[in-house]
């Protein structure tokens, strides 16, 4: 037996250990470091995205969920069960792996009892068989794989002092499980893959129109990153769902996706575009108004399709895209001297030249929203920050210390835009002038 001395905050206490739980405690550390060195290993070389609500762990016994910055308790925040749609199968309405899809809704109340927010999940794309095969094996390709509950945070919160517009709606997180941003139809039968984006959306928005939302006064659709992208390409599906006396309004948060060029010289994010077009036969379900002067590869960037969105559509974005600068302008397929790693993971370790470069990304993302934010219609948050989604954090959302622009907060800005209250169209100077941002790294 071997006697070990642990401390304590408290008082030190003497914890007596066998050798046999000692070998054991080790031989599980080293096939946990296996796991995560192949995982590593895995996904070195695919395009993969941010996302906050990543994560939970057990401290003291407790559940919490952890960001970058902070850690909630799951006291702060409801943690919302996931809702199969079991009407899906029949309508073949299936994640990648064949699996039904989800979404979570917590009931409004209140004055918001009959309003809605459908948020679509984001999660990257899969552009190849070998991503795709591997995708259908996490939660961003089967429900099998996918969390029973999650937390409801930033705009999704019911809490009014987090959420000060929408805290009191039903709320609805559709889940992510098609690899395409809701927008494929097709198969491939030999890889066993299912891409149905379209109709899983089709057979999400059916099962939430049963449930009350056929009879909404108000709603918004909204989404994150691939789930951004996925609102523009489905704000005007989901404004056609109401009548014209609801109010229906869309926001796409770190979803205008450029079809930049990188470091290279060379168009990353179009070949993964491509590749995912190409995979899931995207063409048939993109907008006819774009493919008949575009090619299909083009009109699944944002660019190509706002200015034509019938729909009151707000843009939300960092001019800083964090995942747009590390897979996008600066992945390490088109850095393969390593002259980026440090600029892309920390933006205050950037060379002269290369906020150079990063400050011509912004200008061209400014110069693209700035005929789409003409209309009164449409709203505009453009905020020169390291970051990739806002919308769903607390700390970014509606906290005393949230990025704004021109003292005006995400969550104003988005509620003034979308109940008419004016100031929705707001675009920051260029980096560094922002001292409010939360710069967010996306890190593998």
């Amino acid at each position: 037996m071997l006697l070990s001395h642990s401390r304590s905050p408290y008082k030190p206490r003497y914890v007596i250990k066998s050798k046999t739980s000692m070998i054991k405690k080790c031989k599980m550390k080293k096939l946990l470091w296996s796991w995560i060195i192949l995982f590593n290993i895995h996904v070195n070389g695919m395009m993969m995205e941010f996302d906050e609500m990543e994560w939970f762990t057990v401290f003291n016994g407790t559940k919490v969920f952890q960001t970058q910055n902070d850690v909630f308790s799951e006291a702060k925040f409801p943690m919302v069960g996931l809702t199969l749609i079991q009407s899906a199968a029949a309508k073949g309405a299936v994640c990648l792996d064949g699996s039904l899809p989800g979404y979570h809704l917590h009931r409004g109340f209140g004055s918001g009892a009959n309003n809605w927010l459908v948020q679509l999940e984001g999660g990257g794309w899969c552009d190849t068989i070998r991503n795709c095969v591997y995708r259908k094996t996490t939660r961003r390709g089967s429900s099998s794989y996918m969390e029973k509950e999650i937390p409801f945070t930033g705009i999704l919160s019911d809490k009014a002092a987090d959420n000060p517009d929408f805290y009191n709606w039903n709320r609805v997180k559709v889940r992510y499980c098609d690899g395409g941003s809701f927008s494929g139809d097709s198969e491939n039968k030999a890889a066993q893959l299912q891409f149905r984006g379209k109709r899983i959306w089709l057979a999400a928005m059916e099962d939430l129109m049963a449930k009350g939302m056929r009879q909404a006064k108000q709603a918004l659709l909204s989404g994150c990153s691939a789930g951004g992208l996925a609102v523009i390409l489905r704000c005007d599906d989901f404004g056609k769902l109401f009548p014209p006396s609801t109010r229906v309004k869309c926001l796409s948060d770190a979803g205008f996706f450029l079809d930049a060029i990188d470091v290279s010289g060379g168009r990353s994010l179009r070949r993964l575009y491509a590749g995912v077009v190409r995979l899931q036969n995207l063409q048939t379900n993109l907008p006819q108004y774009c493919v008949n002067r575009l090619n299909p590869t083009s009109c699944f960037f944002p660019q190509n399709l706002i200015n034509q969105v019938k729909t009151p559509l707000f843009i939300l974005n960092a001019a800083y895209d964090s995942w747009q600068i590390q897979e996008s302008l600066a992945p390490k397929s088109a850095d393969p001297s390593g002259s980026w790693n440090d600029c892309r993971l920390n933006y205050a370790k950037c060379s002269a030249s290369q906020i150079q470069f990063l400050q011509g990304f912004r200008t061209r993302m400014v110069n693209l929203v700035k005929g789409f934010a003409m209309p009164s219609k449409n709203g505009v948050f453009l905020n020169s920050c390291f970051a990739h989604c806002q919308t769903e954090r607390h700390d970014t959302w509606f906290a005393q210390n949230s990025p704004a622009i021109k003292n005006k907060g995400i969550a104003v800005a988005v509620g003034d835009w979308y109940f008419e209250r004016g100031g929705a169209k707001l675009i920051d100077c260029a980096y560094p002038c922002d001292k409010t941002c939360h710069n967010l790294v996306f890190r593998r």
